[in-house]
């Protein structure tokens, strides 16, 4: 039987059919402001206060009270009493990019990543980890190199990744490819403001719900609904985008 990870984010576990699968690697997608990184905070943060495990969170874009801040505005208001005792580690944008290169980095990261204690891990974002290369192949390389780490010390990661698109259709990359699951934030225009959706694409070992979900970013971070949208990413015209 497949082990899972809850996300602990109302709706989105409903959508994978119990959670992630344990050990894996699941990158989520987006364009500025989807809630990417929202979703990266509320899965460590669900973790140590709903199910009591421990996480890392890897940030190449925000130094450490840059992460607080963001944590405590979506109601996270204990964030820094669990990064002082431990229940969170944090490696910021100050610590990850002062080595010019990854390995120097991961050699910083491999006695955490090598901590049973630890059981989640957020990398934000890949898209600022890939500039550690100098092509596609190295990037190809450290990647699956990076998620074998991941996946052998018994983490259960969460990769954010920027999209230049709205539409995933148009610009699916390497990445994509190299890790267990997909998941897709969405936002579209309105007259008032935007609409917010979540797509599941992918979910190696495990049944999901491919359709799309409508999904709120309140209080507590994000809020997926159960109506899914009447419409599919892939029908062309019957497609909001």
């Amino acid at each position: 039987m497949v082990e899972l990870t809850k996300t602990g984010v109302d709706g989105l576990d409903d959508i994978l059919n119990g959670g992630i699968v344990r050990n894996s690697t699941t990158l989520v997608s987006g364009n500025p402001g989807a809630g990417k990184s929202i979703l990266g905070l509320q899965y460590i943060y669900n973790g140590v206060k709903r199910f009591g495990e421990k996480g890392i969170y890897l940030s190449f874009e925000e130094n450490t009270e840059d992460i607080r801040q963001a944590a405590e505005s979506i109601g996270f208001d204990d964030w820094h009493h669990h990064v002082e005792e431990g229940d969170i580690r944090i490696y910021d944008k100050q610590v990850l990019l002062r080595e010019n290169d990854f390995s120097s980095s991961l050699e910083l990261l491999l006695d955490d990543l090598d901590d049973k204690r630890y059981e989640r891990l957020v990398l934000d974002s890949l898209t600022m980890f890939q500039l550690f290369f100098d092509n596609e192949r190295e990037q190809r390389t450290y990647l699956l190199k990076f998620t074998d780490i991941l996946s052998e010390n018994n983490l259960t990661t969460l990769m954010t990744n920027e999209q230049g698109t709205v539409f995933p259709e148009t610009d699916i990359g390497l990445e994509n490819f190299l890790t267990d699951g997909n998941i897709y934030l969405l936002q579209t225009p309105t007259d008032s403001g935007v609409n917010r959706y979540v797509w599941v694409a992918k979910m190696r070992k495990q049944n999901i719900d491919t359709d799309i979900f409508p999904m709120e970013i309140l209080e507590g971070g994000l809020t997926v609904h159960p109506n899914a949208s009447a419409f599919s990413m892939m029908s062309g015209d019957d497609s909001p985008l």
